[in-house]
């Protein structure tokens, strides 16, 4: 079967989140793409602790679509160093799973 995967990353504002979200289900890159509420995030950025409010992202997509997910957040999105990860997804609601497949065939 086709491997689903789940690529979580953030952004600054509604604006750019939606965009990204917009994009990835007009081209089929993403079955669905949940923009969260914003919470605050602290990292080590440049030798410095930083802190941020941003928006959590999660795209439902296949693993073939990744490299083309992941460039075109890259694309979009405002930060120089983006977070982009992907979950495999092990196991889950056949159905659901086959939707995922099915919206991003």
């Amino acid at each position: 079967m086709t491997q689903a995967i789940l690529i979580i990353t953030n952004f600054p504002d509604n604006e750019s989140a939606a965009t990204l979200a917009r994009e990835l289900i007009d081209m089929r890159l993403a079955a669905c793409v949940n923009i969260l509420s914003a919470c605050t995030s602290i990292y080590r950025w440049q030798d410095k602790t930083e802190s941020a409010k941003e928006l959590p992202v999660f795209i439902k997509t296949q693993q073939k679509h990744y490299n083309r997910v992941e460039q075109i957040i890259n694309a979009i999105h405002p930060y120089e160093l983006p977070e982009i990860i992907t979950v495999p997804v092990t196991d889950g609601l056949p159905a659901y799973l086959q939707w995922i497949i099915d919206e991003t065939s």
